[in-house]
């Protein structure tokens, strides 16, 4: 059963419900051919959610790496994720960027507006999540982060001066239906379904999505 924010149709976001954290990484390993690998999780500590990192004060409770060599750990096989999971079921969902795909990370406020003129303009988008600390990450082909820089340039922005941010190479994502603490969950702006399963380019993107952030800022 899903559930949808209310909105325009270009921003409902399903929410998952049912689904163990462990089938749903096997999910996206097996379907979407994407890498996961666990993070770490909540734990009930005196009625408080608290990271297990055991840092009070951590900026992204749940939802970070749970090792540093969290690149070599992350695997494209639902196998084996199914027996990560299966040592800690709670853990968060991550996935890496650099490899079958990069993210653009914007702030809330100018996803949606991008993601209104993205659909005026008719382009193909690939999922794009919403985390609880108000971002978007639009999925797009790997390379991004090479490229975005100078595409911003070629349109008139200094990179410096918009919140748009290229998650490429050593870098990672949370997935659906990971929690950020007491904040709520990731959740999806755009799910991943059979039609976007061919990712955009960044170039595609790149206009509405900065034209967004030009006028967030």
């Amino acid at each position: 059963m899903e559930e949808t924010i209310a909105g325009t149709e270009a921003a409902q976001i399903p929410k998952q419900r049912g689904e163990s954290l462990l089938e749903t990484a096997a999910r996206y390993a097996e379907e979407r051919h994407w890498d996961v690998f666990p993070g770490t999780w909540l734990d009930a500590v005196d009625g408080v959610q608290r990271c297990s990192c055991g840092d009070a004060a951590c900026a992204v409770p749940g939802a970070h790496p749970a090792r540093v060599d969290w690149e070599s750990q992350a695997t494209g096989s639902a196998t084996v994720a199914r027996r990560m999971w299966q040592k800690q079921p709670t853990a968060s969902i991550l996935l890496p960027t650099g490899r079958t795909f990069d993210a653009v990370s914007v702030p809330e406020t100018a996803g949606f507006l991008a993601l209104a003129r993205m659909e005026r303009m008719e382009l193909t988008l690939g999922p794009v999540t919403l985390t609880p600390d108000r971002r978007m990450q639009f999925f797009v082909l790997p390379g991004a982060s090479v490229k975005v820089p100078d595409l911003v340039r070629k349109l008139g922005w200094s990179p410096s001066s918009l919140d748009l941010v290229a998650l490429g190479e050593g870098s990672y994502v949370a997935g659906p239906p990971t929690r950020f603490g007491s904040s709520g969950a990731v959740q999806w702006a755009c799910r991943p379904t059979p039609a976007n399963r061919w990712l955009p380019d960044v170039e595609e993107l790149i206009s509405p999505l900065a034209y967004a952030c030009g006028r967030d800022r």
